[in-house]
């Protein structure tokens, strides 16, 4: 279960694998804010609180936007986190703007 926090939503929605954290809140019409989805803009910049070890590592883009030190945090890029398992993730919108 993927749990997905916003200024407005809080939600629980099925995880489906290989999906990424901003397709899974699109597909559930939540309201996540995005621009690129390249991994550049960070405006779907986010915390992941719980289950970090359910996302395949950060890409290249998330290395080269986010700081190291934002990494080690839990800090991700929901349109480039690809949610590899099914478990409890929780996920907060956390842009920088």
């Amino acid at each position: 279960m993927l749990e997905l926090k916003t200024r407005k939503v809080q939600t629980k929605v099925d995880i489906d694998a290989g999906l990424t954290i901003l397709d899974l809140a699109l597909k559930h019409d939540v309201d996540w804010g995005f621009s690129c989805t390249r991994g550049t803009c960070a405006r779907c910049r986010c915390y992941v609180s719980e289950g970090r070890e359910l996302l395949a590592p950060p890409t290249e883009a998330e290395e080269a936007r986010l700081e190291p030190e934002e990494l080690e945090q839990g800090y991700r890029l929901a349109c480039q986190s690809i949610v590899k398992q099914n478990g409890a993730i929780t996920v907060v919108h956390k842009p920088y703007f």
